[in-house]
Formats: C-alpha cells, structure tokens, sequence
C-alpha cells in the first residue's frame, strides 16, 4: 500500500490526514494550540507552537495507522492563509509571534494607501481590495515596528512566509524557503498576471524582495521533510491555501464549477478556468492552483455568518445544542413569513456593508422558535445564493452545481434549502475533509501517482440535492428577503 499525507495548518489546531490515493480516510490527529490576544482587534499565534502541534500530528497519525513512514509517497500541505511570519534565516527565530489573518491592526495603513488613490492599482495587479486581511500590510507593520528588522530584510537575513512557507522551512531543516501561488495571491504582493512578485507593489509598501519565497506551481517539488522528524524522508510535493484545497479536494476542476464551505461563516469559490476574472461587486479574484506552468483562477466570496447564525439560536436560548437545529426547523413546512438577516457583523460580499446589523422581520403571534430555526438556515442560503449568482454573473458562467462541505453540509434539511433557494444542484461529498483531501491529492499529482482523472475519481458522491420548490415560490421568498435586507443595510449608521 502507498499513502498520501496531509497537514492541514488551521487557525485553531493543527492537524494531519492520512489517505490512500483513491481519496479515502486512513487516519487522523489533531492538536489545538493557543490563541493570544494582545489587545482588541489584535490576535496572534506563537510560530513554534504552529510547528511542534503540526509536527506532533504527522506523527501520531503515522503512530495511530500502524503505517511505516516509507509507505507515504508524498505530503502535501495546506495552511490558514494570509497570517504572516517572519524568522532569522540562520537561527530559524521568530523575530515576532505570527499576525493571524483575522487581525485588524493593519487598518490605517490600509486607509492611507487608499487615501493615495493606489486601491485600484493592488486590484487590478493582485484581484485583492486593501485590507488588514491579507499579508502585505502585516509584514510593512513588522518591518516598521520590530527593531532592526528592515536592514536585516534588506540583507536577505530576515525571511517572510506565510504558514505554508514556515512549516516547508521546519520540515526541510531550512533547505526550502518557498510557497505556491494560491499563497502567494492572498499578500498583496503577488501579480496575478505575471504569477511572480511584483516590483512595483514591493517598492510602493517598502518590502524588500529578499524577504520573499520563491514561488513554486502547487504541485511543485518542495524538497523533503526531514527522515529524522518522521522516520524516512517524505517528498513535498504539494501545497496550497485551505479554501483553494477545498476546491481542489471537491474536484470542481472545470470552469463553472464551486464549492462552498460552512464553517463560522461561508467561503465560496468558483472556478473560472485560464483567466483572472475581475470583480466590480467586491468579490476576489484569486489563483485556484498552478500545476506545472499553468494557472487555474478563482473567484472567492466570504459570509461572515453561516454556523455562527446555529451558534447565537443556541445563546438566546432557542436551542439545547447546535445538533438540534435540524429537527427543530422541519417542524414547521416554511417560516411563516419570517426572514432572518444574519448580519450579526455587518455584511460581506456583494454588499460589503460593515454597518449592517442582523434583523428579524415578519414576527406574529403565531411564530414559534421552529419557524425562526428555519428563517435562521434561510438567512444563511439566502447570503450563499446571492453571492453564488455574482459569482457566475461576473464570470459569465453558468453555475453546473454547487458542492458543500463544513459543518453545516452535514444538515440534510439545510442543504435542501439551498438547494431551493439556489436554484441549483447541490453536491455534498462521502469524504467532507475536502481541505485535507485537496493538499493529498495536490501532493499525489506533484509525484505523478495521480492526474486529473484520479483526482475526479476520488471525489465520490455523498448526497445530492435538487432544487424541488415551485419557481413562483421562490421568487416570492426572493422578493422578501431582498426587502429584509433593506431594511438591515446600514442599520448602526442610521442609529449612531
């Protein structure tokens, strides 16, 4: 037997997932690792402790699967994006705990460079909008406020990566300074044209180019973990960004086709094959994966509430545990004309209003916590649906199906909803570690005991559902929900 291993870098745990390359589960570990928060907006994440519970796992899945580490035939990894590192390149020092993507700190400079007019230049160079979320602004406020920093960058002594590029450094023993252009992509940094770093936008936030990886096609050769740390020496053969994986391990690999994944919020992603697609409605335009010289596209949308919307039900009280939120909802046949806007932090994509504020609409006598189970799932499809049909709008292609994995693909009831309310086919899948999958067989390709048709093959339908609600049906509940979030768009302004 021959195995594909997967570390999976996520912004609370680390974890690892052994597979064969038909794209079944052999084992896995996980280890959490803590979360600091030095003051408010601030969060950060302690570099060594990233790569000792990251080390940790791929161990103990070996340890657990009885599987000699000889048997892996490549490692792929996937990472937490954006969240930004920079280490001594002889020591392997971390010159600062890592600034993790969900950090705000970085907002002035973003309002400066915009207050510069350079906005549209990063959108057109990196398919990005100027925002504390992605890596270039992060590295400039350690440059600027870890002492000594910049001249020891500028000498080619100081390196940047993100997670990806950290963990290849520890694993090869610092032979490998490199990252992938899914990685890449999410710096502001990264020219999404030319797929390399560019000049321009390194000299206009002041990064000097020794700090940078090499950037290498996602399944590239990435050197080889260490056999000291594992056993026997295990080929890198892949890497990419978590949502990218998804994609990838969902096998939507033809333009047209996306996945959505349901964690706190939603993170969808259309493929829009050879070509970077501009976005006028405040979606992203992002690299989906490169193998070999060739680069497939993306555009991404972010929800800021999906399982969070079951989360709050269970706060107030309308739940016992989030399990319940199925059976609670099919209750009742619809929401008897309740409509939840789920903008609990303001709304994301199309609309990208941070004063949005959650509302609930249509309550009578007669509505119980069943119906405002139900409007809650809704609220969530609804968001989904919208930024979906953007998605194929702005890219002019029709959307084949929608695949799903995360928390909530795990609720029947839910997906049929979206199903309804999309007007699409909604695919879940029998493995739904499709991050992990995705870096497995990213890995399995980069060491040609895959292609395209063995990564299609390994994605095996779990459930699929279609659209059954009558179209005079849902155009109605469309035609209320766009008035509900009328009335939430703007809501903390108006009230300030």
């Amino acid at each position: 037997m021959s195995y594909l291993l997967a570390l999976d870098q996520g912004t609370t745990s680390s974890r690892a997932i052994l597979f064969t390359p038909e794209g079944e589960v052999v084992g896995m570990a996980r280890r959490e690792f803590r979360q600091h928060y030095p003051a408010p907006g601030l969060v950060e994440h302690d570099p060594e402790e990233i790569w000792e519970t990251q080390a940790w796992a791929a161990r103990e899945v070996l340890r657990q699967a009885g599987v000699d580490p000889g048997a892996v035939v490549a490692l792929g990894i996937t990472n937490q994006r954006e969240t930004t590192l920079v280490w001594d390149r002889a020591t392997g020092r971390p010159f600062h705990r890592a600034i993790v993507w969900q950090d705000r700190r970085t907002a002035p400079l973003c309002e400066a460079l915009r207050g510069r007019g350079l906005e549209p230049l990063f959108r057109e160079r990196t398919g990005l909008l100027l925002d504390p979320y992605f890596s270039g602004t992060k590295l400039l406020w350690l440059l600027e406020n870890v002492p000594g920093l910049r001249a020891k960058g500028e000498r080619g002594e100081a390196l940047f990566g993100t997670v990806d590029t950290w963990l290849l450094w520890r694993l090869t023993g610092g032979r490998v300074h490199a990252t992938d252009p899914t990685n890449a992509s999410r710096t502001l940094l990264f020219n999404l044209h030319t797929l390399s770093w560019d000049g321009e936008l390194l000299d206009l936030l002041g990064i000097p180019r020794a700090m940078l990886p090499e950037v290498r096609p996602s399944d590239g050769e990435f050197g080889e973990a260490l056999g000291e740390l594992f056993g026997a020496p295990i080929p890198i053969r892949g890497v990419l960004g978590d949502q990218q994986a998804a994609l990838f391990g969902q096998a939507a690999l033809l333009a047209g086709e996306g996945k959505c994944t349901y964690g706190t919020g939603a993170f969808l992603l259309l493929n829009t094959g050879e070509k970077p697609v501009p976005s006028q409605r405040g979606l992203l335009t992002t690299v989906a994966w490169q193998l070999g010289g060739r680069a497939t596209y993306a555009l991404e949308g972010s929800i800021f509430v999906a399982g969070a919307a079951v989360q709050w039900l269970k706060e107030v009280g309308l739940l016992g545990e989030e399990g319940e939120v199925e059976a609670l909802a099919g209750g009742v046949a619809d929401t008897g004309g309740v409509y939840l806007v789920p903008a609990f932090t303001g709304l994301g994509a199309p609309y990208w209003d941070p004063y949005a504020r959650g509302a609930i609409l249509g309550l009578t006598r007669g509505t119980t916590k069943a119906h405002l189970a139900r409007a809650a799932l809704e609220g969530v499809a609804f968001l989904v649906a919208e930024v979906a049909e953007a998605m194929a709008g702005e890219a002019g292609l029709p959307l084949r199906e929608l695949r799903v994995d995360g928390g909530m693909a795990g609720n029947d009831l839910f997906l049929q909803i979206q199903a309804d309310l999309l007007g699409r086919g909604v695919a879940r899948p029998r493995v739904t570690e499709t991050t992990a999958l995705g870096a497995a067989l990213m890995a399995g390709v980069g060491a040609g005991v895959l292609d395209l048709e063995g990564v299609r093959g390994a994605w095996g339908l779990g459930a699929r559902f279609l659209p059954r609600m009558p179209e005079e049906r849902r155009q109605a509940l469309w035609r209320g929900w766009r008035r509900a979030v009328e009335r939430a768009l703007g809501f903390a302004r108006e009230g300030a």
